[in-house]
């Protein structure tokens, strides 16, 4: 994809989170925090369910921009994000981008992660590195 200009789409990335996710990523991040793994006790807080993890869903952010480089995730080179509302398993990701800059092999992006209307990741920039 060494064609991108600015203000070009990047693909874009459908994911949905199954209801189990977030019990079998509480384990493998070592985040336990029961928002996201006991329905109950989300609801006893407020929230109106379990939510997902703010880095799975920095994480599906960075799996986007690993097609700008044939699937190679080495190529991500920097990622920042904004973690602007919850995310909910069994309700599709959709992260979308655009590119800002392209210089010599090196894309930056900006890109967000939704759920509907939902835009729970923001101003996320992103640097991969071609070639």
């Amino acid at each position: 994809m060494t064609d991108l200009r600015p203000g070009d789409p990047i693909p874009e990335l459908r994911v949905t989170p199954d209801a189990g996710l977030t019990k079998r990523y509480a384990e493998a991040s070592g985040d336990p925090n029961p928002i996201h793994t006991d329905e109950e006790f989300a609801k006893s807080v407020g929230l109106p369910g379990c939510i997902l993890h703010g880095l799975y869903t920095m994480a599906q952010v960075a799996r986007a921009h690993g097609g700008l480089a044939h699937g190679d995730p080495r190529a991500l080179k920097r990622l920042r994000v904004q973690f602007r509302g919850m995310g909910f398993p069994e309700r599709e990701i959709v992260v979308t981008g655009t590119v800002k800059e392209v210089d010599d092999g090196r894309i930056v992006t900006e890109t967000e992660a939704a759920q509907g209307e939902n835009r729970i990741i923001r101003n996320a920039e992103a640097e991969v590195q071609l070639g």
